[in-house]
């Protein structure tokens, strides 16, 4: 079972980050205390990280109750091969998903993927074996890497709305590209993890309203 950073070592990745870089420093001084968003690994979390996506959170709550719920509260590979797509659809999941879910269960159940060994790889080599199955993307593979296994040094630089928050930092026109986030991000290293839970938790205050920014800073784009 992954572990998740404790508040001490988030404190002294946020102290790092703030000293390294002012943009982040700026970041860290309004944004409160916040915990590592650890969730339960292996093939149910990578599972249910591809039914929760592209839906709201309330969304994803019932759709993957409704999928417990059908697979009789046992989510294995074996489970999921058991029941065809069309049987895995009636759970709530698109054709799409329902496709996903059975890829990585026989990815699974081939040996193409060992979630035990996965935690021994180094991020990049995790992230290529996760790659490796279809329907699993990048962002899909990094936030897993995070949330399912609590890896310090993951940066998803797809995430959106890191790059919002990145727009905001650098007091930028335009966000930057997945390519251009990838390399702002090296400078955070080897917290890089904490960076991007630290950019997330300042750009859910500032959506809430809970964070003040700057209006002139975070319309400068026409953020989202």
């Amino acid at each position: 079972m992954a572990l998740a950073p404790t508040p001490s070592q988030i404190t002294e990745a946020r102290a790092a980050l703030a000293a390294a870089d002012p943009a982040l420093a700026r970041a860290h001084a309004t944004t409160p205390d916040f915990e590592w968003r650890l969730r339960p690994g292996g093939f149910e979390g990578l599972f249910r990280m591809i039914v929760e996506q592209q839906v709201s959170v309330a969304a994803a709550a019932a759709i993957w109750a409704r999928v417990v719920d059908g697979l009789d509260g046992a989510v294995t590979p074996q489970a999921v091969l058991a029941r065809d797509v069309e049987t895995l659809r009636t759970f709530g999941l698109s054709g799409q998903k329902a496709t996903y879910g059975r890829e990585i269960a026989l990815a699974q159940a081939e040996g193409r993927i060992d979630f035990d060994h996965l935690e021994r790889l180094h991020d990049a080599q995790a992230v290529a074996a996760l790659t490796a199955i279809k329907g699993v993307g990048k962002w899909t593979a990094e936030t897993f890497l995070m949330f399912c296994e609590g890896r310090l040094d993951v940066f998803p630089g797809g995430d959106v709305a890191l790059q919002e928050a990145m727009r905001w930092a650098d007091r930028a026109e335009v966000r930057p590209t997945e390519k251009q986030a990838y390399a702002r991000a090296e400078l955070w290293r080897p917290h890089r993890g904490a960076a991007a839970h630290l950019l997330w938790a300042w750009y859910g205050g500032v959506k809430r309203g809970e964070i003040a920014l700057e209006q002139a800073e975070q319309n400068a784009g026409g953020g989202d």
